[in-house]
């Protein structure tokens, strides 16, 4: 029961996502989340999903009127087709004042990547991929 409650609250993330530069840019507002609870994955069919998870859920204060109810704490989820191929081995992603950034080289093939971000301050977090030089990273399968 409880499993379904945290369902019924997680966010639709909005995003904006445009190309500048060999780059697709991708951000999208998840106030609220520490860094390490941010998950950004591109698939191989080119998609990209981002998920972020609260620590533990707050809890809900019964007897209050509420007037307006737009805002949610709860985990945040969204899914979306990739316009372009992108190599995500190679991506950086920061995350500060509740703001997640991506920056995808793009690529002829889609290179799918778990990216998981690197605390650097308190509510702010990275992932370098090539540290926002021209994509210069190699992805190399292993068997």
């Amino acid at each position: 029961m409880k499993r379904m409650q945290e369902q019924v609250k997680q966010q639709h993330i909005p995003v904006n996502m445009y190309s500048t530069n060999g780059r697709l840019m991708v951000t999208a507002p998840m106030p609220g989340l520490e860094p390490e609870n941010i998950t950004i994955e591109v698939t191989g069919d080119g998609r990209l999903v981002l998920q972020g998870a609260l620590r533990g859920m707050l809890k809900e204060h019964d007897g209050k009127q509420r007037f307006l109810d737009e805002w949610h704490i709860g985990a945040y989820a969204r899914e979306v087709a990739l316009p372009v191929s992108v190599n995500a081995v190679c991506a950086n992603a920061s995350y500060g004042n509740g703001v997640l950034a991506l920056a995808f080289p793009l690529s002829e093939h889609t290179a799918p990547a778990r990216l998981t971000l690197e605390r650097v301050a308190p509510t702010h977090g990275q992932h370098k991929g090539n540290a926002g030089h021209p994509p210069i990273c190699v992805h190399v399968q292993t068997a």
